[in-house]
């Protein structure tokens, strides 16, 4: 069993906020990073979402993914990600985690494989295990999971359900 963890900002999104008005936050969410969710979570892989941020968007984009795992307000995320291990019972060999920035560096020198979008910090990038063509908000998080499948086997198969006609996993 495999545990992705990753960040919100500078991920799932290019890292910039936009606020409209005085308390509405506006977010732009990728749907190709959407139906990687949807995959990875379709061969059992836990997908776990760490922002130190709090967001009525990023709530409503991880429950239209099934996204069960969402951690807001996490400023330490070593801490956050600790307790995703001891409650789904794993090791740190057992997460795999895509950071961008600074806050990601304490997890990902403990997880058993680490991502960092193009655009992340050099610091990121320099622990990174697989250093990502793509930038934050623009597929970084499918490119990802296409990796994590294609390495597990898996990605064949998803191919296959999408050529037949009856894919397992729906982009949202």
């Amino acid at each position: 069993m495999w545990l992705l963890t990753f960040a919100r900002d500078g991920v799932w999104t290019d890292g910039k906020i936009i606020y409209a008005g005085e308390t509405r936050e506006i977010k732009e969410f990728n749907v190709r990073d959407g139906l990687a969710a949807k995959l990875a979570q379709k061969i059992g892989v836990t997908v776990a979402l760490l922002t130190s941020r709090r967001s009525p968007a990023l709530v409503r984009r991880a429950r239209e993914l099934g996204i069960q795992e969402l951690h807001q307000g996490s400023e330490n995320k070593l801490d956050s990600c600790e307790r995703l291990i001891h409650k789904f019972e794993l090791r740190f060999d057992q997460v795999l985690y895509l950071g961008d920035d600074l806050p990601d560096l304490a997890p990902m020198l403990r997880a058993g494989i680490t991502a960092a979008p193009e655009d992340a910090a050099p610091e990121v990038r320099k622990v990174a295990q697989w250093k990502l063509a793509c930038r934050g908000g623009e597929g970084a998080f499918r490119e990802t999971v296409e990796r994590l499948l294609r390495e597990r086997g898996d990605w064949e198969s998803i191919i296959k359900d999408f050529e037949s006609g009856k894919p397992q996993a729906k982009s949202t």
